[in-house]
């Protein structure tokens, strides 16, 4: 997880520095959250199913910059606030982070769209409370973590309320492969944000 916010922090800076570029037209940073939906079993046939990988308030954070033909590039990660409940016993919390290639249209002086592909990653990590880290008598809970390379899809109209600040109701869909800790790897998530844009919009 410090390696994800590290990335994250790294974009955003390399982000700021190109800024003065006569290419770059707007930087914006992004705060907001939103809601897990998947898939779950529908039979009866197989104890101990794979859950649902949702359900969860997750805030997300985020950068992007737009060059003046309106495409430009964009990173953000969203966390899960609280942990879940893996299958009924187990504590998990799952990240989703990605780098996405944008297209930004503007519709009118307040309005314009988000349009985002590219890749990324999840990763879900477990509490373990029945591990052991041994030392001597002394036992400590241990944490595991599941990655799954994912292909990220997302979507939203930002809305400029007041000068640079926005708002923008939003669309994420991920395909995370091969993630068999989960039902499906088709996960949706829906929310919102508000954002900050330096230079013209």
């Amino acid at each position: 997880m410090r390696r994800s916010v590290l990335a994250s922090a790294c974009t955003l800076v390399l982000l700021v520095a190109l800024a003065p570029a006569q290419d770059v037209q707007r930087i914006d940073a992004i705060v907001g959250a939103g809601e897990l939906f998947a898939s779950k079993f529908l039979s009866a046939s197989r104890a101990y199913q794979p859950p649902a990988e949702n359900g969860g308030i997750y805030p997300s954070f985020g950068a992007e910059g737009i060059l003046e033909n309106r495409f430009g590039i964009s990173a953000e990660g969203a966390i899960r606030f609280s942990r879940g409940t893996y299958n009924g016993y187990q504590p998990y919390r799952p990240m989703f982070f990605d780098v996405n290639g944008v297209f930004a249209p503007r519709i009118n002086k307040r309005i314009s769209l988000d349009l985002a592909v590219g890749p990324g990653f999840s990763t879900v990590l477990f509490y373990n409370q029945f591990g052991s880290c041994s030392t001597g008598n002394t036992f400590c809970r241990t944490n595991l973590n599941s990655t799954h390379f994912l292909v990220h899809v997302g979507a939203g109209p930002r809305y400029y309320f007041h000068g640079p600040f926005f708002v923008r109701p939003e669309v994420n869909y991920y395909f995370v492969v091969n993630n068999v800790e989960f039902h499906s790897g088709n996960v949706l998530r829906l929310g919102g944000s508000v954002g900050y844009s330096w230079g013209s919009r």
